[in-house]
């Protein structure tokens, strides 16, 4: 299987339609005591992520203290599904797949290994947008309501489709 064609949005081997992929090289330091990547490298995978489809918005972690808003983590449900080793490049795929539209979303992920396409890792992170200067939940304000609102009803229905064959729903 060809890395170029994983990287691909289009590509059939994602979950859900239209992803923002951004690939990651398993690192020396990411390797723990069983010779493959910590599953809490996975984790930070999935932040650097999130952060990068924010700034590929436009938008910035400036944009964040601005607005006197950011996005809490409510729950994380994550799948380790595969090994990755030291030297392994993977694609990283995340979506803001559902939204109330005023102050909860949901970012989905899945990575998969470049060399052979398998899927690695699928998580749902809940997700609740808070000002930053109280600590406490607040609806979306611009920008951040551009970027976490409600996502096509494409992409809605194909995160329930994905849901139900995953038994997750």
């Amino acid at each position: 299987m060809s890395e170029t064609h994983i990287l691909n949005p289009d590509d059939s081997g994602w979950d859900l339609p239209e992803p923002f992929i951004l690939p990651v090289t398993v690192a020396a330091d990411d390797i723990d005591d069983f010779d493959h990547a910590n599953n809490s490298v996975y984790l930070k995978w999935a932040d650097r992520t999130a952060w990068a489809h924010w700034e590929a918005d436009g938008y910035t972690r400036d944009d964040c203290r601005n607005l006197d808003r950011g996005m809490a983590i409510l729950r994380t449900e994550a799948d380790y599904l595969g090994h990755c080793r030291k030297g392994e490049e993977i694609a990283c795929a995340v979506w803001i797949a559902r939204s109330d539209g005023k102050l909860r979303a949901e970012r989905w992920y899945q990575f998969r290994r470049l060399s052979d396409g398998e899927t690695v890792f699928r998580a749902v992170t809940r997700l609740v947008c808070f000002q930053l200067s109280t600590g406490r939940p607040a609806r979306l304000v611009e920008g951040f309501a551009r970027h976490y609102g409600k996502p096509d009803e494409t992409l809605s229905q194909a995160a329930d489709a994905l849901d139900a064959r995953l038994k997750r729903g």
